[in-house]
């Protein structure tokens, strides 16, 4: 079992910056490979950007050059900084884990979901 625990959301204009944090715990097995993923109202789940226990990252090409995944082990939490943020940006983000790799667009092989932060970035 893993937990998963979301914060860091807000509203902020574009262009702006917001950092999002996912505590982790529970079973490391199912923690070596985390993303961060998004919905918008009436659209589907995307991911955004992924990251194994070995520092590899792999992003959705929509946040390249502005969105940077990262984790610290010690702290057992996992972290998305968003720069230049866009209205399009705008959704409720989703923390999420696995056990090893898998396409960052295969939301459905996740095991563990967190509850969710909102990010609102106005034009």
């Amino acid at each position: 079992q893993v937990q998963l625990v979301e914060s860091g959301g807000g509203s902020v204009q574009a262009g702006g910056s917001l950092r999002l944090s996912c505590a982790a715990s529970g079973d490391t097995y199912f923690k070596s490979y985390m993303g961060w993923f998004r919905q918008a109202p009436g659209k589907e789940r995307e991911g955004v950007a992924a990251i194994d226990s070995e520092g590899s990252t792999n992003y959705a090409d929509s946040v390249k050059g502005r969105f940077t995944i990262s984790q610290d082990n010690t702290k057992n939490t996992l972290y998305l900084q968003m720069n230049s943020l866009k209205s399009e940006d705008t959704g409720m983000y989703y923390c999420a884990a696995r056990y090893g790799y898998c396409q960052i667009r295969r939301s459905d092989l996740f095991n563990y979901w967190g509850q969710g932060t909102q990010v609102t970035v106005s034009s």
